[in-house]
């Protein structure tokens, strides 16, 4: 009976396997030796020390413990504001390429803690990422790539320091003293007790008749924009108690409400500005009005100006200085849609939907105008200014901090993801407080600073850039229809183009190693490109794999490709020109990344998370001729360690023989494709002769393992051999 004998010797090898199996020979079989499953989709993997860094498409950052690599174990993570795609980490921080939200800069120096402290919205989809010194680079779909300064950052980013849950969807919010008071859509007015702001809690509320948007307070009443039926004042003397004492109704869907002596000012949807006079609480009156361009959304007021943000209008700039005439005396266009309004000395800040934030100079009412703006990651819907910073509720992005110290150049500086969908804010003292759909979330703004990373330099590239390595003064860029691209960073703010080398099909990552360049490229597998002289790159070796090759890292003299549906492909580059594939490993679910560390590659699988392999031997001595024909009696030369199994397949029991030339330690075990042992059955030292084990198909606990494949390992002081069997029930 012929069997498939595997063998491999490693070169230096300590007494004991569990301590010298450092690597393992893919040409043979390869052991998965941990894996461990991340929340979302696992798309691409660094690691440093201890640790390795999933970026995992809707978990965020994943940290995952592989000090004990058989037991990997998610120590910490961090939801990212986007999809998280691509990871790299230097030092202390580790770097995701983010999908529309950019670069995220994340502390990992406390790995079960890890933190946002600094991102950078880049103009495209932020595919990958690679750190070299100050600088990060990062592959940005059909923005090619970016280069961004990571010289400052730092742990100044809000955080999320305590939340209650209300009723409904949260809309707006205004704060006065201890207090909160949240327009709660369908639950009306939520009365919250901010005095311990990490648990706030509601202490009263009251309903209002249809659907509270917006809300103000001055002294003992709130005002409540209540949609259909207009504004609604409640009495919130007894904050555990309030009570509607008067209301007002308005032409169109009162959104918006602002509060200036003895008047409200009515944002209504449909029906322009209301001015109403609230001098008597429980009696308001409409007095003034005038109809906006457009739908207004947003109401802000300062000095004798009312400033009405509209949906297709942008600002409204409207004299009241006599209540009952409202006139509109300046108007401005912005580019997207006016949601909401804040007012600090000549300037007006509109959340401005997917424009983000806009600027607008308004020391000369009639001619107000834009003079600066940045976008936010999703849609600017609620703005609140105190001192040199605005805070914007941008929808499903929560909180953005931006520094407007200079009008004309307002920079995102920090920014707290909230459960929900932030579309109200309000500052006071150090706590931002925001209407988050989900509820109330208080947010500590005490710290917070200009660190935050900034975009000094990109090219673009005739593609979409999926992938970025780089060596010396040159980035390496993967750029899907257009093979590879050398890109000169030797001036970090003029990146160019110097070089490219088309590939035969879809470049998505790229790996470099000494003065090659190694392109995982979709169906054509890995290319092999030349880039001793960077401005004439050429391609001189492939190898076609299996599948998709969309990941590629280089340890040695061998890359590993994340393959798709393939798993795991090993290739041997060491004759650069004529790559070959010596083993391959499937994985779970889908490959789309992998790193090299030490003695293991680390995958990411897609849906299945982190799989940790044993690395490729870099010194293998194996049989030359094929251990297939060899029949499993005779003497195998060279080599002091034989194996045979019978029968095989087997029920319910089955022998394993081996042989020994010298007296020495031998365990044999038997584990699950998956890499798991299942059972020990010989721990002891040996005599040099002929010796058998004898497995009955059951596990360490005396249980009967299920039909399938196995793996029965022989490892000894100076070999290991592995054998598949099968057991049929």
């Amino acid at each position: 009976m012929k069997v498939f004998v595997l063998i491999i010797l490693v070169a230096a090898l300590l007494p004991s396997f569990s301590a010298s199996q450092d690597c393992i020979d893919y040409g043979d079989y390869l052991h998965w030796v941990g894996a461990i499953n991340t929340p979302g989709r696992a798309q691409s993997v660094a690691v440093a020390g201890n640790y390795a860094y999933v970026a995992d498409y809707g978990g965020g950052l994943q940290v995952i413990d592989i000090s004990v690599p058989g037991s990997p174990a998610i120590v910490g993570a961090v939801d990212t504001p986007g999809e998280a795609q691509g990871v790299a980490v230097a030092g202390n921080y580790a770097y995701v390429a983010d999908w529309y939200s950019g670069l995220q800069v994340i502390d990992i120096s406390v790995p079960d803690g890890p933190a946002i402290v600094g991102a950078v919205n880049t103009p495209y989809i932020a595919w990958g990422v690679a750190v070299a010194g100050n600088y990060a680079y990062v592959a940005d779909g059909s923005s090619g790539l970016q280069v961004i300064d990571i010289s400052v950052t730092g742990p100044q980013y809000s955080q999320i320091v305590g939340s209650v849950d209300t009723p409904g969807d949260a809309r707006g919010v205004a704060v006065a003293g201890n207090y909160a008071y949240v327009a709660d859509y369908s639950s009306g007015l939520q009365v919250i007790d901010l005095s311990v702001p990490e648990y706030p809690a509601i202490v009263g509320a009251a309903d209002t008749p249809n659907y509270a948007y917006g809300v103000a307070v001055a002294g003992n009443y709130a005002y409540v924009a209540d949609w259909y039926s207009g504004l609604q004042v409640i009495d919130i003397s007894v904050p555990d108690s309030p009570a509607i004492v008067g209301a007002v109704n308005t032409p169109g869907r009162a959104q918006s409400v602002a509060v200036a002596g003895n008047y409200a000012y009515v944002a209504d949807y449909g029906g322009g500005l209301q001015v109403i006079d609230i001098s008597v609480p429980d009696s308001p009156a409409t007095v003034g009005a005038v109809d906006a361009q457009n739908y207004a959304h947003g109401v802000a007021v300062a000095g004798n100006y009312a400033y009405v943000a509209e949906g297709l209008s942008g600002l409204q700039v409207i004299d009241i200085s006599v209540p009952v005439s409202p006139a509109i005396v300046g108007a401005v266009d912005t580019p997207g849609g006016g949601q909401g309004v804040a007012v600090g000395g000549n300037y007006a800040y509109v959340a401005d939907g997917s424009s983000g934030l806009q600027v607008i100079d308004i020391s000369v009412p009639d001619s107000p105008a834009i003079v600066g703006a940045v976008g936010t990651p999703f849609d600017a819907v609620g703005v609140a200014v105190a001192g040199n910073y605005a805070y914007v509720a941008d929808w499903y992005f929560g909180l953005q901090v931006i520094d407007i110290s200079v009008p004309g150049s307002p920079a995102i500086v920090g920014m707290v993801g909230t459960p929900g969908s932030a579309r109200g804010v309000a500052v006071a003292g150090n706590y931002a407080y925001v209407a988050d759909g989900s509820g109330l979330q208080v947010i500590d703004i005490s710290v917070t600073g200009p660190q935050y990373s900034q975009i000094v330099g990109s090219v673009d590239t005739p593609g979409d850039a999926r992938g970025v390595a780089v060596a010396g003064n040159y980035a390496y860029v993967a750029d899907f229809s257009s093979g590879l691209q050398v890109i000169d960073l030797s001036v970090p703010e003029y990146p160019a183009i110097v070089g490219a080398a088309d590939t035969p099909n879809y470049a998505y990552g790229v790996a470099v190693a000494g003065n090659y360049a190694y392109v995982a490229d979709g169906l054509s597998g890995m290319q092999v490109i030349d880039i001793s002289v960077p401005d004439s790159p050429a391609i001189v070796g492939a190898v076609d794999t299996p599948g998709d090759a969309v990941g590629v890292a280089v340890a040695s003299n061998y890359a590993y490709v994340a393959e798709g549906l393939s798993g795991l492909q090993v290739i041997d580059i060491s004759v650069p020109d004529s790559p070959a594939i010596v083993g391959a490993a499937d994985t779970p679910n889908y490959a789309y990344g992998v790193a090299v560390a030490g003695n293991y590659a680390y995958v990411a699988d897609g849906s299945s998370g982190l799989q940790i392999a044993w690395r490729q031997c870099d010194e293998v001595v194996a049989v030359d001729d094929d251990p297939r024909e060899r029949d499993p009696v005779e003497e195998i030369p060279g080599v002091g360690l034989r194996i045979a199994i019978h029968p095989n397949p087997f029920n319910p029991k089955t022998t394993i023989s081996f042989s020994l030339e010298r007296t020495e330690w031998a365990e044999i075990g038997v584990y699950d494709l998956g890499g798991r042992l299942l059972s020990v059955l010989a721990d002891r030292t040996y005599d040099a002769d002929h010796h058998t084990v004898v497995w009955n198909g059951m596990d360490a606990m005396g249980r009967a393992v299920p039909s399938g494949s196995y793996v029965i390992r022989l490892e000894t002081e100076s070999a290991v051999e592995t054998q598949k069997v099968s057991l049929i029930r």
